[in-house]
Order: structure tokens, then sequence, then C-alpha cells
């Protein structure tokens, strides 16, 4: 049965928006590491990589700001502190210090790791009948998946 934010359930929202958290930590921390790599990228891809992180990063901050406010709606609260998102975080900061493959790579299992994570999210809030969750979800990991098969045709 569909139902909406506030028809849920206590241990649901809860469920999902712990869930969601985990999205928007994963989300900061790929923003910031594609900003880091935008400003850092050298090498003869130099242009188009150094306009492909600004996509990514810029793509990404809008996207924490609407998994959040999907937390909201759900009543629960929104992770705001870098510590705690680093902390929670399947994807790891970056120095910055690469070449450009190593970059793309590090981005790449960043895109990947945000897929999955939206998966599992989107899997997790259709259990309990969270259709916006879900459907949330699946349009976020649908970019996330863009993203890595572009990154990944950079490898190739």
């Amino acid at each position: 049965m569909t139902q909406t934010a506030n028809a849920l359930n206590t241990d649901a929202r809860t469920a999902i928006a712990e869930a969601l958290n985990q999205s928007v930590a994963e989300t900061a921390v790929t923003t910031m590491l594609a900003q880091n790599f935008h400003w850092n990228v050298t090498g003869m891809a130099f242009g188009p990589l150094h306009e492909l992180f600004q996509t990514i990063y810029e793509d990404h901050f809008t996207a924490q700001d609407d998994l959040a406010e999907r937390i909201k709606a759900l009543d629960a609260h929104a992770e705001g502190m870098l510590a705690g998102m680093l902390k929670r975080s399947k994807v790891s900061e970056h120095d910055g210090h690469a070449s450009d493959t190593d970059m793309i790579k590090a981005m790449l299992d960043a895109q990947e790791t945000l897929a999955t994570t939206l998966a599992g999210c989107g899997e997790l809030a259709a259990s309990h009948g969270d259709t916006l969750t879900e459907d949330l979800c699946i349009a976020r990991g649908q970019t996330h998946e863009k993203f890595a098969w572009m990154l990944r045709s950079h490898l190739r």
C-alpha cells in the first residue's frame, strides 16, 4: 500500500530517514571530492574533466538538499555536520594530489557507491510503501549511474 510520509509508522520513517542520511553523507563527500578534483585536475584532458567535475559537484549540491528535505518530510533529523557525514560515508575524502586517471577512478568509485546506496534506500522505501522516497532514490541512482558511465568512458 502506498503511503505518504505522514502515514508511515515511526519505525518505517526512522529506517528510511537513516538510509537517506547515508545518501546525504555520501553525496556531500562526493560533492567535495568533485570540487577538489575540479580545482586540481591537470593534463591533456584538463578541459573536459574540469567541466565534468563541475557538472558533478553542481548536481550533487542540489541533490543533497533534495535528499535532506525528504528526511525532513519524514519528520526526522537531517545530518548537517561534516564530521558526521565523513564518519558515515562509504566515500572517502581525497587530498587532490592525483593524476587525472586516478581522479577519474576515484570519482567513478564514488558514483557507483552512491548508486548502490540509493538503490538500497529505494528498496527500503518501497518495502514500506513510501513510493515518493523510492522515486527520489531511483532518479538519483540513475543520475549517478550516468556519471559513472561518463567517467568510465574516459578510461577506455
